[in-house]
């Protein structure tokens, strides 16, 4: 069994494009949902939305490039750019025959999907891009990776809702800990914020109309974002080796479904997932100085979450924050951003907090680090991800 670590990261999200924005506004307690602006907002209920602002995409792609990539794909690729970049790894020879790449997302090409639908129905089109099924494709974002950098190794997309991310990442860990891959390239990718999109989510009625307040007793709901987060998985002695600078440790995973309901949490399973995710890690509860919360904002997660982690965790359980409150629920994509959070406490002593907080719920009695970051040494975080169909994915980071 191998160790496996992180030795580079890169995102886009609402708060930034890269990660030194993204850890400026997480220890500033700075938000990124605001008004949502895309066609047809007026025709929507739920107007807000933790969007990625200030994105030209022919700034960073060529046209074919731009023929071929949807949103996804691009906050993909733009992610992975930064985190090879961070690790220093040239993928040739023998280290690309094996290295690879797996994602999340829940939604693929939405945006594709969204405009090709447009021209069909509303505009009355009879024909669409010639590229459409490529960009609209969930394993989009994944191929164009693996094709970028030479990655022939385990290549695909993991789609569990919410928990997508998580899934991904998890199984990244366990083909490098494995020694089925030495590197693999891993995280998540969403861009959902269309009419379409949003209306499917508004006939939910689990949305809010103003902020995300997470374990806060006067939470209404979530609030979409949008982004991505990839890192690099390496295997520690492989990185040792060559000298890389190492993030962090992934410590442990683990999964499990609740088998219980389709859009209902159950603590029960949140409780088995983080208590096997410590077990996988070979590390006691009380080790943990940070938990990222899946913390969405809604009444029955947020409650349900907090009496998981009490019963994991007794009675003093340690800091717990959603980040959520700062860039919106990113579904498919949430858990690899979440996870910066994570490296944040762990390499610069700084716990993101949980925005939006106005009151205290005994519901969920927790420390949730409201509204202002806090310094900490923290040694191990925990990530958690609970998506609906009570599909569970926790990750465990080390220090090192």
């Amino acid at each position: 069994m191998h160790r496996v670590v992180i030795t580079g990261a890169g995102t886009i999200n609402a708060l930034g494009h890269d990660l030194p924005s993204t850890f400026a506004a997480f220890a500033g307690g700075k938000g990124g949902i605001g008004a949502l602006d895309i066609p047809d907002v007026d025709r929507l209920s739920i107007r807000v939305a933790g969007q990625v602002r200030g994105w030209t995409a022919s700034d960073h792609f060529d046209l074919r490039g731009l023929s071929l990539y949807d949103r996804m794909t691009q906050f993909a690729l733009w992610s992975a750019q930064q985190a090879v970049a961070q690790s220093g790894l040239q993928f040739d020879g023998a280290l690309g025959l094996r290295a690879g790449v797996v994602l999340g997302t829940a939604g693929g090409g939405l945006g594709t999907i969204d405009d090709s639908y447009r021209a069909v129905y509303a505009e009355g089109k009879n024909r669409v891009h010639p590229l459409t099924v490529p960009r609209l494709m969930a394993s989009a974002g994944v191929s164009h990776i693996s094709m970028t950098y030479g990655l022939r190794g385990p290549a695909f997309t993991v789609s569990t809702a919410c928990a997508s991310s998580n899934h991904a990442m998890g199984l990244a860990f366990q083909m490098v800990r494995s020694g089925a891959a030495p590197v693999m390239l891993t995280g998540g990718s969403e861009a959902m914020l269309t009419f379409g999109g949003l209306k499917a989510w508004e006939g939910l009625r689990v949305m809010a109309t103003d902020a995300c307040r997470p374990f806060s007793a006067d939470r209404s709901g979530m609030v979409q974002g949008e982004g991505a987060a990839v890192f690099v998985f390496e295997s520690y002695n492989h990185a040792r080796a060559r000298g890389a600078e190492i993030l962090a440790e992934v410590a442990g995973f683990a999964m499990c479904s609740d088998a219980h309901d389709i859009v209902m949490p159950s603590a029960e399973g949140a409780v088995r997932a983080m208590r096997a995710a410590l077990d996988d890690a070979g590390i006691e509860a009380g080790q943990v100085g940070y938990i990222n919360a899946h913390g969405t904002g809604t009444k029955a997660n947020d409650a349900n979450e907090a009496m998981a982690i009490r019963t994991v965790f007794g009675d003093a359980p340690p800091p717990v924050s959603s980040t959520k409150g700062a860039h919106g629920h990113i579904i498919g994509g949430t858990g690899a951003v979440e996870l910066l959070a994570c490296l944040m406490a762990l390499r610069e002593g700084i716990i993101a907090p949980t925005l939006g907080h106005r009151q205290a719920d005994p519901d969920c009695a927790l420390d949730v680090v409201p509204n202002t970051a806090r310094a900490a040494k923290v040694d191990v975080a925990l990530s958690n991800a609970f998506a609906f169909g009570g599909l569970n994915a926790v990750l465990v980071l080390r220090r090192i």
